[in-house]
């Protein structure tokens, strides 16, 4: 079964190969194609879940290696454990998700979405864009040698800055442009690096150099390759001060950008500091972690802050993701197996609840034609009762509720925090905790505001009515009307101008339902998550007991 790792590359790679080599094949059926090739995808990463050996989560399996540039050393290696293994399931589901939300969305009826018509958006350029980004999402998680860790991780961001460029919104080019500047220049620093990882070590792969426990590099060094390595993995994940590029990307991106950038793209950083930086580099490691945990202590304050004072929905998410991930930050700072464990789960539950968030926005901003809280007019449960409900859930679910798929990561970091690796001040990390659990009540407290804005209360009657002034619709706002147009959807109202809002329609459940039940299952049962982790965190922290 080996072949299973290749196989999950190659099925997104030639779909986007046939886009380019035959287009007038592809074109009749377009509208199906996408959510085919990565319905396929996804098929074999279940295939992967279900004949993955648990009993050895921590070994590398279905090891696929072979020479790539002899010369260098340069291995295509590929394999899967325990770490990597829910986020290639969770890559190749939220892709198929994605595709699924945009081939039935238009008319309510498939094939209208992405079917091609005069004036549209490039229907086929977008389903090839998000083939091409599928491919460097899972190929990131799969790597198992430095350089070609590199090679996917910077994929990703060609097919990420036209999706944002292309089908954005009013300040598409903008937002592209600083999501490009910032993550190519975190990939440089990071590339130097890995270099010298490899200077010092003469080997690329990241299992011998796992094993090597930091064998051949000084204590300097380490900490030198470290700081440049994490500096890039923290650009993407994003780390408070290097966030600046995210709320910009994801008011701007369409809907199922913003998904997969908050559900995947960010959690290409994160599982960085787990699959390289710590275990290649552990004196690094403990030399930098009080540092990382107070970074990541002030991004879970300032993000929460910061989304206090938002009044656009989508921006308001993308703000409380650098909060979320401030957690996950901490949990690799604590360099304990409670607190990774705690870092590698919040990480899956904030793509599930965070690519569920994001998906409900571009629903509100679809049917009120913007995504400003107040504009919305509040009353949402009793104007549209079944979105307001799910939005209600996703909301507590991300700020932490016992029982749903938030609790247990961000729970577990912060007791990571209380009693941390051995050579950590514990003094410090008790205050990293209890500034950790500040955020946590700030963030219950900004969620409770956006519900208070948008879900309860009377609804105002500009609510039921969008955008309507003297009889007729001024029409969608640039960003909704570029989404549109790139889906195919027209967004007028009926003659007249006034129409009821729809409630939640058949597409979005298919998109949605698998999300809400994925957060219910791993909130009521956390260790379907944790078994699968713990033994692989135990020998990652090997390296620094």
């Amino acid at each position: 079964m080996n072949w299973l790792p290749v196989a999950l590359l190659a099925v997104p790679l030639l779909g986007a190969l046939l886009l380019v080599v035959a287009p007038n094949t592809v074109r009749p059926i377009l509208p199906g194609f996408g959510l085919a090739v990565s319905g396929v995808t996804l098929a074999i990463a279940v295939a992967l879940v279900v004949t993955f050996d648990y009993g050895r989560a921590a070994q590398p399996q279905f090891d696929t290696d072979h020479e790539w540039i002899p010369g260098l050393g340069i291995h295509f290696h590929l394999g899967i454990d325990g770490i990597s293994l829910p986020l290639v399931a969770l890559t190749a589901l939220l892709t198929f998700l994605c595709f699924a939300y945009l081939s039935w969305r238009g008319g309510h009826a498939p094939g209208q979405l992405l079917h091609p018509r005069p004036g549209g958006a490039r229907p086929r350029a977008l389903v090839f864009t998000l083939l091409v980004l599928e491919v460097g999402m899972l190929g990131t998680f799969l790597a198992l040698d430095l350089l070609l860790f590199f090679v996917f991780f910077e994929i990703v961001l060609i097919p990420m800055y036209f999706l944002i460029a292309i089908w954005g919104g009013a300040g598409r080019r903008s937002a592209a442009i600083k999501f490009i500047l910032y993550t190519l220049l975190g990939s440089v620093v990071m590339l130097l690096g890995l270099l010298l990882i490899w200077s010092q070590t003469g080997t690329l792969d990241v299992l011998a150099l796992g094993r090597a426990h930091g064998t051949g590099m000084s204590r300097a060094v380490q900490v030198l390759a470290f700081v440049a390595v994490g500096a890039g993995l923290a650009v993407k994940t994003p780390m408070w001060p290097l966030h600046t590029w995210l709320p910009d990307a994801h008011t701007e991106a369409p809907t199922v950008g913003s998904v997969l950038l908050a559900g995947v793209l960010l959690k290409m950083g994160t599982y960085g500091f787990a699959r390289i930086a710590i275990p290649v580099l552990p004196e690094g490691a403990e030399s930098v972690a009080p540092w990382l945990g107070a970074f990541a202590v002030v991004g879970i304050v300032y993000g929460a802050l910061a989304c206090l004072a938002q009044r656009d929905l989508k921006r308001m998410i993308a703000y409380s993701s650098v909060g979320h991930m401030g957690f996950v930050l901490l949990g690799f700072a604590t360099l304990t197996t409670v607190g990774v464990n705690g870092a590698l789960f919040a990480n899956v539950a904030h793509g599930l609840i965070t690519g569920l968030l994001f998906f409900l926005a571009g629903a509100v901003k679809e049917r009120y034609h913007t995504a400003d809280m107040r504009s919305l007019g509040g009353g949402m449960l009793a104007t549209l009762p079944h979105l307001g409900s799910v939005l209600t859930f996703a909301a507590i679910a991300s700020l932490g509720l016992p029982g749903l798929a938030g609790f247990w990561g961000e729970m577990l970091a912060l007791l990571g925090a209380f009693q941390p690796g051995d050579g950590l001040p514990r003094g410090l990390f008790l205050t990293f905790m209890v500034i950790g659990g500040i955020g946590a009540v700030l963030t219950a407290a900004y969620f409770l505001v956006m519900l208070s804005r948008v879900t309860h209360g009377l609804p105002a009657a500009a609510s039921l009515i969008p955008a309507v002034a003297g009889g007729r619709s001024h029409g969608p706002p640039a960003s909704v009307a570029a989404d549109r147009d790139a889906l195919g959807v027209s967004g007028r109202l009926p003659a007249g101008g006034r129409t009821a809002l729809p409630d939640i329609h058949g597409y979005e459940l298919v998109a949605w339902v698998p999300l809400i039940v994925l957060i219910l299952l791993l909130g009521l049962w956390p260790k379907l998550l944790l078994s699968l982790t713990t033994p692989a965190v135990q020998t990652l922290l090997g390296a620094i007991s």
